[in-house]
């Protein structure tokens, strides 16, 4: 029987994955402190007031591994009370539904699930029905779900479409602020990066007071390619697992995919975090992602502040959001952050054997070894 996981423990396999977790470090654990700003207190997306995150683990065997990640932006009634957002593709070999009416309207008004390639739609159907039941949304008649995925078929039988409506919604009603489990959890379950398991990762960084003392955090479901650098350290070429090794093997592929979240409480307008979402490529970059031709690669950016929430039914919106002058510290935070997120992401993977093979978790006192030379 499909065994199902989610942030409660419910099952012997579950505790003995969770202790495996415990004991894969975080960046931080090994000395790994990508830029020069303080993280937040938990070092995580959810480090922004109101930010919740939700997650569902699918495992059924070597077949199956795959899983759901929901984010919840903000307190309240999304739909009603919806928060600034703006999504930059850096490359667009992806599915990511409800693009198009952000791009519009700079708004979001869902929260924003994560999740395999194939089971778009289920989420899509998910969020709509949980938006619909939401007190308030009574004679609501159009949702706007935002669902991104990375292609997870090495590792996941993906053609089996297992995720259904309700895992998605487990992930909603299970969200929660505070600690966010990473690696290969939820939606990062059965997904690679740089030839090495990947998953899920998050980090955050606070400005200081004199700064504005705003919180940028972000959470990435890590699934692409490229050549492997940890803060600076040519880690890929090291450990010789990198894209074109011996083209210049085939063996690693730089295609694959990221969906990186970033959340700020920095009350920014759409285009501003259009900027922002820009500069999260950044920090992408520095941990030698190549954004190949058959790799999506979107930032969902949004502003969880309370005085730029859009308001139904307001027709005249007096709002006091940030200067341009004031951004490119929070470009700093979101570049540092999201390249802190990768690390994390693959540092508290592990093994998994799946449906086509096995994926090797990064190892980490080889890291360890080359970070001290």
């Amino acid at each position: 029987m499909m065994q199902r996981m989610t942030g409660t423990i419910v099952a012997l396999a579950l505790l003995t994955a969770s202790a495996l977790a415990d004991e894969k470090p975080r960046a931080r654990d090994i000395g790994i402190t990508p830029g020069v700003l303080a993280q937040g207190a938990l070092n995580s997306i959810t480090d922004v007031r109101g930010v919740k995150v939700g997650q569902v683990t699918v495992r059924d065997g070597a077949q199956v591994n795959t899983g759901v990640t929901v984010i919840i932006p903000a307190d309240g009634n999304l739909r009603q009370d919806k928060v600034p957002a703006a999504i930059f593709v850096a490359n667009g070999y992806g599915k990511l539904a409800g693009l198009s009416q952000v791009q519009e309207l700079g708004e979001i008004e869902t929260p924003i699930a994560l999740t395999n390639t194939l089971n778009i739609a289920e989420g899509v159907a998910a969020l709509v029905e949980w938006t619909l039941g939401q007190p308030g949304n009574e004679e609501v008649r159009s949702v706007n779900a935002v669902v991104g995925e990375t292609n997870d078929g090495y590792l996941n039988d993906i053609r089996a479409r297992v995720l259904t409506k309700d895992h998605f919604i487990e992930a909603l009603e299970t969200a929660k602020p505070g600690r966010v489990d990473e690696g290969a959890v939820g939606a990062g379950t059965g997904t690679v990066a740089f030839g090495f398991k990947g998953g899920i990762g998050t980090s955050s960084r606070k400005l200081p007071s004199g700064l504005g003392g705003f919180t940028v955090g972000v959470l990435v479901q890590s699934n692409f390619g490229g050549v492997l650098s940890i803060d600076g350290v040519r880690v890929g070429e090291a450990l010789e697992q990198y894209y074109l090794k011996d083209a210049v093997t085939d063996d690693t592929s730089a295609d694959g995919s990221i969906m990186i979240v970033v959340a700020t409480d920095a009350p920014l307008s759409d285009r501003n975090l259009e900027r922002l979402g820009e500069r999260a490529i950044a920090g992408l970059a520095r941990t030698g992602g190549s954004m190949s031709n058959g790799s999506g690669d979107y930032v969902i950016a949004f502003s969880a502040a309370d005085s730029v929430r859009r308001r139904n039914g307001v027709t005249m919106q007096a709002t006091s959001e940030l200067s341009n002058s004031a951004m490119s510290p929070l470009f700093q935070a979101v570049a540092e952050a999201t390249e802190e997120a990768i690390y994390n992401s693959l540092l508290q993977a592990e093994d998994v054997t799946g449906h086509r093979g096995t994926i090797k978790a990064l190892p980490v006192d080889k890291v360890k070894a080359l970070l001290k030379q």
